[in-house]
């Protein structure tokens, strides 16, 4: 069984990121945030595709899922600042 922080911890280390928020209680269904310059011009399934690099074996094993928001940085600023205009 898998706790939030560890599966922060291990996008952490496989990617440069900005800021990452995963959650979940059950130990096997999670959902988070990603930002990460990385994504830069990238469709969002292969930005999906490289945080699940990052788990590996474990998505679709231990990990059976990962519900994902992804963003670079100017986009993560965006998002921000309309959740704060709201």
């Amino acid at each position: 069984m898998f706790h939030a922080d560890d599966v922060k911890r291990l996008i952490e280390d496989a990617l440069p990121c900005e800021f990452v928020l995963i959650e979940g209680d059950d130990g096997i269904h999670f959902s988070g945030i990603v930002v990460s310059t990385t994504f830069a011009a990238k469709p969002r399934v292969r930005q999906h595709q490289m945080v699940y690099a990052a788990l590996g074996d474990l998505i679709g094993g231990e990990i059976h899922a990962l519900q994902l928001q992804t963003y670079t940085p100017e986009a993560w600023a965006e998002v921000r600042a309309a959740m704060d205009a709201a």
